[in-house]
């Protein structure tokens, strides 16, 4: 079992996408929006608290006008900062508008396999295989999805299994996605609270938290606002995750798609806050603009890195943490173009200090999972991180002493100072700098043949602590109940 020596970036460097001219007008345009077009809430018990606070309500269309007041309270009684706790303390994670954090992306329905190399359609089995290398990594720092979808379970009660499979691979924070309706709310949320000792316990330690995909545009799911309601009632942290596409789900422009975006963040933050003042809440998103070719979702892209950078703004702005989608690129395998889409997906949410950065081992669009490309996307992220890191300069570092004594010619392999400072280089574990000559006798094998190695021996020897057998006779008595229910 290892601990974890990876910390979280905190980049000291800045890039700005907007000024806080542009910022103000996105804001207001949001603003505007939500008040006089209004949000598509598919819930009724959703739309009471909403009218009961104050905002129009179109029962029929099932659309919410908030006033510009409201949306404000809301904003302002929503947490700066918050706790996404592990199972174990040592992968507790405080969520601010400073840190940025590297997890997993969500739901893949098809696997490159380790051994074959083949792909086929994913597991439960996968679920836990993935966590476990996930949790091996210093780098990631909590599950988000789960990596992979459970297609061999029922779908009726795949979320919860899903989540006993996440427990079983790690002791990271797990934030499901899949958990979309108010019934299999209460069901993982019991789940949650058997591990965590009770509700309150649970509501201190948040060992899961949600995340919903929002229906752009303008517009929420009616079974996620449900389920989302629930968690606000326990304290448990929840975000949307709006998606809009230049072209087609938001305009062509990207200031038009960033109004559409914070609305579509911004709108159920509200609700949450109605439910339970001081809820937890984050923004999460994936803005991008449509393939003009082939009218899909591109995953990767100059639009893509530009909103999410913009984005990032916006919610410090509004001092909400952010998760972004970040590694999800459109490559089909580990490739140059995959490399290309996560280095700069990676990076510019770091300078920009987005909270959480979503997608890691994903492929074609977080459609297919790769367990090379989560230990390659891992090293991404150390390498953005260390640039992130930027260059610190003070006596120590200036290191005067040192050049004056070494002299011209010298060399300062053997100072004192070299061994206090030489740990902070940066240093690869599957990026490949082998002489040429060791290259050609190892078989030309590179990064991807490294992190195939890498994540069998992960598979094989790395320990996760398991999960209590008391603990694993009340999950298979609330699937029990689940499947009574609702199968």
């Amino acid at each position: 079992m290892r601990k974890r020596k990876f910390e979280p970036v905190r980049s000291l460097l800045e890039f700005r996408v907007l000024s806080e001219r542009d910022i103000l007008k996105v804001h207001e345009a949001a603003l505007e929006v939500m008040e006089e077009t209004g949000v598509r809430f598919p819930s009724h018990k959703a739309l009471d608290v909403l009218e009961e606070a104050g905002c129009r309500v179109n029962r029929e269309a099932m659309v919410a006008r908030l006033p510009a007041r409201l949306v404000m309270e809301a904003l302002r009684q929503a947490p700066s900062r918050y706790l996404l706790a592990g199972r174990e303390p040592k992968d507790d994670m405080w969520i601010d508008d400073k840190t940025s954090y590297l997890s997993t992306d969500g739901c893949c329905v098809d696997i490159y396999d380790i051994h074959s190399g083949e792909l086929r359609r994913t597991t439960r089995q996968d679920i836990t295989d993935a966590c476990k290398v996930a949790d091996f990594l210093p780098e990631i720092s909590y599950i988000w999805g789960p990596p992979v979808s459970a297609q061999d379970v029922p779908a009726v009660i795949r979320p919860l299994h899903e989540i006993e499979a996440s427990m079983e691979g790690t002791t990271m924070h797990i934030q499901p996605e899949t958990v979309i309706s108010e019934k299999m709310a209460r069901y993982a949320l019991e789940m949650g609270a058997v591990v965590a000792g009770g509700r309150e316990a649970l509501r201190r330690r948040p060992l899961f938290s949600y995340m919903q995909c929002a229906m752009d545009p303008l517009g929420q799911d009616g079974g996620s606002l449900e389920a989302s309601m629930v968690a606000a009632e326990w304290g448990i942290p929840t975000g949307f995750m709006p998606m809009p596409m230049s072209c087609a789900t938001a305009p062509a422009t990207l200031a038009g798609n960033l109004v559409v975006t914070t609305v579509d963040a911004v709108s159920p933050l509200v609700l949450m806050q109605l439910i339970n003042p001081g809820t937890p809440v984050y923004f999460a998103a994936a803005p991008t603009a449509i393939d003009l070719q082939t009218g899909g979702y591109t995953g990767g892209g100059p639009e893509d890195f530009l909103l999410a950078a913009a984005f990032g703004e916006i919610c410090h702005f509004y001092r909400i943490p952010l998760a972004m989608g970040a590694f999800a690129t459109g490559a089909k395998e580990p490739d140059w173009q995959a490399a290309v889409d996560n280095c700069f997906a990676a990076l510019m949410p770091v300078l920009t200090r987005t909270a959480i950065l979503n997608g890691a081992g994903t492929l074609n669009g977080s459609k297919i999972f790769s367990f090379q490309e989560l230990i390659m996307d891992a090293e991404i992220y150390s390498m953005v991180a260390k640039v992130a890191g930027g260059i610190e300069v003070n006596d120590e570092t200036l290191a005067l002493d040192i050049i004056k004594k070494v002299g011209p010619g010298g060399n300062s392999l053997a100072e004192k100072h070299t061994r206090r400072h030489m740990k902070k280089i940066w240093q690869p574990t599957v990026y490949d700098r082998k002489p040429y000559g060791a290259w050609l006798e190892s078989g030309k094998q590179g990064a991807y043949e490294d992190a195939t190695e890498k994540a069998r021996w992960i598979l094989q020897n790395h320990e996760v602590k398991p999960l209590d057998p008391r603990v694993k006779e009340e999950f298979a008595r609330i699937i029990k109940a689940a499947e009574k229910e609702l199968g």
